[in-house]
């Protein structure tokens, strides 16, 4: 409690979030320029972008939540405007996952694809030619800078109520907030500690600093049906 921040725990302290990752907005170098990017999420409805957009499909939990960090801001009728400006714009029925997605990207398939950030900094630590090659095509924006910030998806943990070994349990997830745990998340992962001052990987130090959108996980948690109910009825399957 602490050590990390109020906006990645439960206001109640059920859980707390250890490890995190932003969901971002690649694009293929050869077909988007910097100026003509889409610069917030809601920014992949616009009609500019029909056939052009890569995203895994609805009924995965990282859309979910971002689904629900929109609900949050916008409110269900933007919300669903929103989600069926993506559906129209989409280069192909969802399929796979993110790194799915930014292959994709690079191939040509689409011009842009939303993804978490570990994905790509894993192909960025790469060494395999193809994977080289993928992230050689693309460049990462950092969605929502000028307003809420770029929404993040958690890496948690509690511990369950009738546990027998409460105690140890407790002391495990004070040491994943040590500093030394706090490394494993980032280099082995490649995704953000929550813990300030500990090292981030190469990869995601060549990302860049961002803004990063403080809702409450609880927030967006609770969002969640809601938000799938709004992507179905948009036609994102």
């Amino acid at each position: 409690a602490k050590v990390i921040p109020a906006h990645l725990r439960d206001p109640d302290n059920n859980w707390f979030g250890f490890s995190k990752r932003a969901r971002v907005i690649v694009y293929n170098k050869e077909k988007v320029t910097a100026a003509s990017a889409p610069k917030n999420y809601e920014d992949l409805a616009d009609p500019k972008w029909k056939g052009k957009v890569l995203i895994r499909s609805s009924g995965h939990i990282y859309n979910q939540s971002l689904v629900g960090s929109i609900l949050a801001a916008e409110g269900p009728a933007k919300t669903e405007e929103w989600a069926k400006g993506v559906a129209a714009n989409l280069a192909r029925p969802p399929r796979g996952g993110d790194t799915d997605q930014i292959r994709a990207a690079a191939a040509g398939e689409g011009e842009l694809a939303v993804t978490n950030t570990y994905y790509f900094a894993n192909l960025m630590k790469s060494k395999k030619p193809e994977d080289m090659e993928v992230v050689s095509k693309l460049t990462l924006v950092f969605p929502n800078q000028g307003n809420r910030g770029t929404h993040i998806n958690l890496s948690a943990g509690g511990v369950a109520k009738h546990s027998p070994n409460k105690e140890a349990a407790i002391r495990f997830l004070e040491y994943l907030v040590s500093p030394q745990a706090q490394k494993y998340f980032a280099e082995g992962n490649n995704e953000y500690p929550v813990v300030a001052g500990v090292a981030l990987s190469s990869q995601l130090e060549a990302l860049g600093t961002f803004k990063e959108d403080q809702l409450n996980a609880r927030v967006f948690a609770q969002n969640n049906a809601e938000a799938l109910k709004i992507m179905d009825r948009a036609g994102w399957k």
